[in-house]
């Protein structure tokens, strides 16, 4: 398992990244602007990580900014800690043996969440390719929230 990134959702993304790169330093290393998902993403790295994360996209803080107005109440400003893994359904299937819940399958063989006993939003993503979608993932409902 290898940590790759802690999402942060930012109301005002100029202002977010002059905290984060003004004053703590940080470095931005990749942005997506999604019209269609009326989003943007902008990853940022320690300066000591800025070779690594543009070489392996980790580790990073992903400042996630949605276009519409929302205000952030309950912890939502905070997304989800991400993980890549070895084998998704593997690491599934053992999770949900310990009682964990499967919030989102890996249906895609890519991507799965699941939540701490806190409530902290895990992403787990697929190393490498996607694996070939399999049962019991495939078919498999969302469960509660990510």
């Amino acid at each position: 398992m290898r940590y790759l990134h802690t999402m942060v959702r930012v109301a005002d993304l100029a202002a977010a990244l002059a905290f984060y790169c003004d004053g703590l330093g940080l470095k931005e290393v990749r942005r997506i602007d999604n019209a269609a998902g009326r989003f943007t993403l902008v990853f940022l790295a320690a300066p000591e990580d800025v070779a690594r994360a543009e070489n392996e996209a980790a580790p990073l803080v992903e400042l996630t900014h949605n276009w519409d107005p929302e205000t952030y109440t309950g912890g939502r400003n905070f997304g989800h800690l991400a993980y890549e893994v070895d084998d998704i359904y593997a690491l599934c299937a053992h999770l949900q043996a310990k009682g964990v819940v499967i919030n989102r399958p890996p249906r895609d063989g890519h991507m799965a969440f699941i939540r701490s006993p806190d409530g902290i939003s895990v992403e787990l993503l697929q190393k490498g390719r996607a694996l070939a979608p399999a049962e019991p993932w495939r078919d498999m409902a969302n469960t509660g929230v990510w």
